[in-house]
């Protein structure tokens, strides 16, 4: 018998720890390779996280709610000698996407809590996430003030939006300092009490948990900004109706209209790259690549983001595929981690939904983000050779919200009137 270390497995990109949310083995419990060990959250998903190897659970090192560093050693399991080779454990991927959950506030516990160079505070409340560090940082929130924020997460844990709503009420606990430390300029929302009314009461599940804290903190966040373009779609429409048969005999893959705008898209981008951009304190980070997330829909109803990654890279058929692909695994409830991390660029087709436009909120730590209304027949003015004239036309609305911080009128104008133009120039005589 040989003992391996199970590690950590890498979940995504960018991903550097994970939480703990239960085992599904104990010590001395047999476990075959690829049977579900544990399931694990990241502040964007809920993995479940197979074995690499067949054996007996000899040690299980951290407990349910323990932060782990990726490739740390978790478990200990006894094995015949026979260690697969045909999958590496550092490149163990989860097997499929739940719901979204933010991280959990529970350090190892190896790790204290707060620092040396932060002071202890009174009560329980004392495990906060690296999250909700940050957002007291930035509002500068100190230890005994936030430890006294009424917290609504399992076991007593401090949630994002606990931090937010203690904000909107006017950080009641900020007056047990000194009056010298509060900014007498500063603004205070007033302590309104409203009626809220009686009805079912729905709790919301995890996943619209962390949508709800996510567009707060991009609300709290950027300033937003919308601009609205409107596009003749005539061209495009007819011609994906002509080709939309063709194209599926021809490789397999229906042609919607999604590929089409996203292949636009990127096209505006490489033309203004610095849409393409985050922000990072007082400095701006223009991506290099161009990986274009797609708002789409669960079975639950909550939306989330795949992402068709170096869409300026790729061909109407490899986009048509990828979009397929990962709308095809929103719908079955098995996206991936690697699925919905990376996009620079994010585009919300409201128009499936019937809107005739949308002023979507910016998807951080993104700068802009692209609504795409209802494709609608209505008789428009058109010039001709013979002058003015009307016609049917298939319209649209493009409304694109941005970050006014990095992103000014003009670059945002520009660019959304330049996906607007490459949806009218499309060419008709196009082969598939």
């Amino acid at each position: 018998m040989s003992k391996v270390e199970f590690k950590m497995p890498r979940l995504g990109e960018s991903i550097t720890e994970a939480a703990i949310i239960t085992w599904f083995k104990n010590v001395g419990d047999t476990i075959e390779e690829d049977e579900m060990l544990l399931e694990v959250a990241t502040d964007k998903v809920d993995s479940e996280v197979p074995s690499t190897v067949s054996g007996v659970i000899d040690a299980i090192l951290f407990n349910a709610n323990d932060v782990i560093k990726i490739g740390e050693t978790i478990a200990i399991i006894k094995t015949d000698g026979k260690v697969s080779v045909s999958r590496k454990q550092t490149d163990n991927k989860p097997e499929q996407t739940k719901t979204e959950k933010p991280k959990t506030s529970k350090r190892p516990k190896s790790t204290p809590a707060v620092s040396s160079e932060q002071f202890s505070v009174s009560n329980s409340n004392t495990f906060f996430s690296p999250l909700i560090i940050k957002i007291a940082k930035e509002h500068h929130i100190s230890f005994e003030e936030l430890a006294r924020i009424p917290a609504t997460g399992s076991e007593g844990r401090l949630r994002k939006s606990d931090v937010f709503q203690y904000i909107e009420d006017g950080r009641p606990y900020k007056f047990a300092q000194a009056i010298t430390q509060q900014d007498p300029t500063a603004y205070r929302i007033p302590q309104l009490k409203f009626d809220k009314g009686k009805g079912k009461v729905i709790e919301m599940d995890r996943m619209r948990q962390m949508i709800a804290d996510h567009m707060v903190y991009s609300k709290h966040t950027s300033p937003h900004v919308t601009a609205y373009v409107e596009a003749d779609m005539t061209n495009m429409v007819n011609w994906r109706n002509a080709n939309k048969i063709a194209f599926q005999e021809k490789y397999g893959e229906r042609l919607t209209f999604t590929p089409l705008f996203v292949e636009a898209v990127a096209k505006a981008v490489k033309d203004f790259p610095n849409i393409n951009a985050s922000v990072d304190g007082s400095t701006i980070i223009v991506k290099e690549d161009i990986n274009i997330g797609m708002a789409a829909a669960l079975p639950s109803g909550n939306l989330i983001v795949p992402v068709v990654r170096n869409a300026d890279t790729k061909d109407l058929k490899s986009l048509a595929t990828d979009v397929n692909e990962l709308a095809n695994k929103a719908r079955e409830n098995n996206l991936k981690a690697d699925d919905i991390q990376g996009s620079t660029f994010t585009i919300s087709n409201v128009g499936t939904f019937g809107s005739v436009m949308g002023t979507p909120i910016i998807n951080q730590p993104e700068v802009a983000i692209l609504a795409l209304g209802i494709i609608k027949k209505r008789p428009e003015v058109i010039t001709t050779d013979k002058g003015d004239e009307i016609a049917i036309r298939s319209m649209m609305y493009l409304s694109l919200s941005f970050d006014h911080r990095v992103v000014d009128g003009f670059l945002g104008g520009s660019f959304v009137r330049r996906v607007a133009d490459y949806f009218e120039q499309f060419d008709t005589d196009r082969k598939i």
